[in-house]
């Protein structure tokens, strides 16, 4: 083959506009596996160079744009090499087609490889963690002055420079027992300014761990300060001592110890441990253990350090996956922790305490069954037989002796608790009581299916309340624990889950799931309520998570955050927790910068019809449908694809109210309002 210069040229001109590959001033490297997507020009030129049989197993190619040449590149460690070595190459004279082969197996100085991204497309399986990896070199200047970092020893030396080594596609820098020179780590700057509650202690208030007027609280490494100030203007008695900020503080034992993000930013593996079991010496009640934690999102732009990172600010930080975490903090303190949330435990001195704690996140809103006829026994002592009913609603069950603080007054007057709650039932609806008590029963199920991820305690570990609970509702504790066990292994069976989810009254059906409002969890099938409490209660859900994803093609729960829900008729995915029970692996994604998101469509079917929006959600949908919005879900699922369907049908939503534009064709806002009156008629 004999190429003119105006063919060259081209040929040239197509290597410096292509879309794929590195392009270089004299040359344009591609993937072999991003070939299809050259202009077929090259691929054309590319074709004719494939002369000998030597070139077969390629993992680059090469075309010169300064001469008539293309070169074959094996770099057999493209995929797990962060940076491969170039260990053969085949040379092909494009004028001539005669071939040449270059050896580099054996060289102690081969040219090696970085930014492999630039060589391969976007839906190449490690693009990402080809691009993450680039992210981070860059960041601290690795790739500066590329032209002495083309080879094995060059790029060797930089790294020695900066201290700093790999670990798959991994930076890490080693602590080697051997080097003289130390990493000094500026701990105090980890400390961040909050103009609120942490998350950790924002929590526990919410969970009801703090009382009024009698609980102290202290925070172990606190930083600035801000959450004893803020704990303080609520008041509470309030302290805290830092190893910065605070030196001086003394530190005093408190009802509720908070360790907050503090052993994730310590390097030295000794001293965490000694600053977990101080600030449990210190807890009288609670101590709660917040770390960061690994959600599989990596883009971080930190740099991993022995078994932590080093941050762009010089301050260390531990990344824990929440199952580390849990076994940490339960092996250093011989402990149970309970999850509260992403990186966040509570760790209960009291075991009893602990037991009650974890029964009421279970507990299920119930109503009092409203009087439904009135009768004179009942009106006469109306006041007295509140706080039983009262009692019922809350537990289930009738109280025993010395629960009831009016125990003596209804005696007085009834006899027995069982004939005053007689009169109750005179005037209220039976299965509503008997409704009542099952769930209480489903929530008492759900609790003991869940703790044999740990350890079940012994019914002496359970309050007395609870115990009397169990006995009521299932005749004992191990009638209780039989039928829990028995539902949590139904769990195996997803045909069954699929069963649950594709006949529940409500939520939207998906070909292999169920999504529904957080707000509906507690009316769904108890063996849904397991399903999704085995990620909540072992691993967390994701805060401010409004929509759960029930899957059942595999075992997998979901959670979504849709910020807009009430105040927007159609609103946009924010952030997504995947939650894989198999192996408790939790995968997250951020929307927050995507340009065409996903989008929610029937809010109506993910909530109860009790729910304060549910028939503005129910009209506008109603109408959607009326128009023909919601016919292709392929189609309007992502943002850009709503609007454009919206342009297309003359519609605009204010608010919940749908409207015809009023800049549109008139002519086809008529030929619209026909289609629509047909589609009413034959419906």
């Amino acid at each position: 083959m004999l190429l003119n210069d105006e063919q060259f040229r081209a040929i040239a001109l197509s290597c410096q506009n292509s879309s794929i590959g590195k392009r270089l001033p004299n040359a344009l490297y591609v993937h072999t596996s991003a070939v299809t997507f050259l202009d077929a020009p090259l691929r054309d030129y590319e074709r004719q160079a494939r002369v000998t049989d030597k070139i077969e197993g390629a993992t680059l190619i090469k075309f010169s744009t300064d001469k008539p040449k293309i070169s074959y590149l094996f770099y057999p460690d493209f995929d797990c090499d962060p940076h491969p070595a170039l260990q053969f190459s085949v040379v092909v004279d494009m004028e001539t087609l005669q071939a040449s082969y270059w050896d580099y197996a054996t060289s102690d100085n081969p040219p090696i490889l970085h930014r492999k991204e630039t060589f391969v497309a976007s839906d190449y399986p490690l693009y990402q963690e080809f691009t993450q990896l680039t992210d981070l070199e860059e960041k601290l200047g690795l790739l500066d002055n590329s032209r002495f970092i083309g080879t094995r020893l060059e790029w060797q030396q930089r790294l020695d420079n900066y201290r700093i080594a790999f670990d798959g596609h991994r930076l890490i820098c080693p602590i080697d027992g051997t080097s003289t020179q130390l990493v000094s780590i500026d701990r105090h700057k980890a400390a961040i300014p909050r103009k609120s509650l942490s998350r950790p202690v924002r929590l526990a208030l919410e969970a009801g761990l703090f009382v009024p007027e009698v609980t102290t609280f202290f925070d172990y490494g606190c930083g600035y300060g801000s959450d004893i100030d803020r704990i303080a203007e609520k008041g509470y008695s309030s302290s805290g001592w830092d190893p910065y900020y605070r030196p001086n503080t003394p530190r005093t034992p408190a009802d509720i110890v908070n360790l907050g993000y503090v052993i994730n930013v310590i390097e030295d593996l000794v001293e965490r441990r000694q600053a977990l079991l101080q600030a449990w010496e210190l807890t009288r009640q609670v101590l709660i253990v917040a770390a960061q934690v690994l959600i599989d999102d990596r883009d971080r732009g930190v740099v991993a350090y022995g078994d932590g990172i080093i941050t762009s600010r010089n301050t260390f930080q531990k990344y824990y996956e929440q199952e580390e975490l849990k076994t940490y903090i339960d092996q250093v303190l011989n402990v149970d922790s309970i999850p509260a949330g992403l990186g966040i435990y509570f760790v209960f001195r009291d075991k009893t305490q602990a037991e009650t704690f974890r029964v009421s996140r279970f507990r299920s809103r119930t109503n009092t069954p409203k009087i439904q006829t009135t009768i004179k026994r009942f009106e006469d002592y109306e006041n007295l037989l509140i706080p039983l009913m009262e009692f019922v609603t809350q537990r289930g069950r009738l109280p025993v002796k010395g629960e009831l603080e009016n125990e003596s007054e209804l005696r007085v007057e009834f006899d027995t608790i069982r004939r005053a709650f007689q009169v109750v039932l005179q005037v209220t609806d039976k299965e509503e009581w008997d409704a009542i008590a099952q769930k209480r029963r489903q929530d008492l199920l759900l609790y003991l299916a869940l703790s044999r991820f740990g350890n079940r305690p012994k019914p002496r570990q359970l309050s007395s309340t609870v115990r009397e609970d169990i006995k009521a509702l299932f005749g004992g504790y191990k009638q209780a624990c039989i039928l829990a066990d028995a539902m949590l292994l139904s769990l195996r069976d997803l045909d069954k889950i699929a069963a649950l989810c594709q006949n529940s009254p409500i939520g939207k059906k998906f070909r292999n799931s169920l999504l529904i409002h957080i707000s509906a969890l507690e009316t769904l099938e108890p063996l849904l309520r397991l399903y999704e409490g085995c990620a909540s209660r072992t691993v967390g859900r994701l805060e401010e998570a409004n929509l759960i994803q029930f899957f059942f093609n595999k075992p997998k729960i979901s959670y979504l955050v849709y910020p807009d829900f009430d105040l927007n008729p159609h609103p946009t995915l924010q952030a997504i927790m995947d939650i894989y029970l198999g192996n408790l692996t939790v995968r997250y994604r951020d929307f927050n910068n995507e340009t065409n998101p996903p989008i929610l469509h029937e809010k109506e079917a993910l909530v109860l019809t009790d729910y304060p929006l549910y028939e503005k959600f129910a009209k506008l949908t109603r109408k959607e449908k009326d128009w023909g919005l919601l016919d292709d879900f392929s189609t309007i699922n992502r943002l850009q694809g709503w609007l454009k369907c919206l342009e297309d049908r003359c519609a605009v939503i204010k608010g919940y109210q749908l409207q015809w534009n009023k800049d549109a064709d008139p002519y086809k806002v008529k030929l619209l309002r026909s289609q629509i009156n047909a589609r009413k008629q034959n419906q």
